[in-house]
């Protein structure tokens, strides 16, 4: 299963909501634990991005706010608050989509997932996948019009 493909049909659930279109899967032994859009204006609520509900999702379905041997699939580079939450969570690998040059904290503007400093480290695996950054652009396109 193309985990990242599973990511950008959550991504596009956000953009037929009028949501930023960013999609997120959390994956342990190769099966799919959780999944997750953004939501942040359907529950006008600042935290309800895609990767904090699907950490949410996750610890639930394990029982367990450490999510370690887990793996995480988004479409779009977290920002910090999501970035600190996935080190927090001990997921121990990130496959990012595309990155965010504006508030991107996976090495785009800073590091929050592989900061000495803070105590982290997680797996970071850029994939640079075109459809990723074709729905952003789409989205942002839209609002500008």
């Amino acid at each position: 299963m193309d985990f990242l493909t599973e990511a950008l049909k959550e991504a596009q659930k956000a953009y037929e909501k009028n949501e930023i279109p960013v999609g997120a899967v959390i994956v342990k032994d190769n099966i799919i634990i959780a999944r997750a859009h953004n939501l942040k204006e359907e529950l006008k609520d600042v935290t309800a991005h895609a990767e904090i509900l699907a950490i949410k999702k996750a610890s639930e379905y394990l029982n367990n706010w450490r999510l370690q041997g887990c793996e995480m699939y988004v479409t779009l580079e977290p920002c910090p608050m999501c970035a600190a939450a996935i080190a927090a969570a001990r997921i121990k690998r990130i496959y990012i989509g595309t990155f965010d040059p504006k508030v991107g904290a996976c090495g785009s503007t800073i590091n929050i997932l592989q900061n000495i400093t803070l105590n982290y480290f997680v797996d970071v695996i850029w994939l640079y996948e075109e459809e990723c950054s074709n729905i952003i652009t789409k989205f942002f396109n839209k609002k500008c019009r």
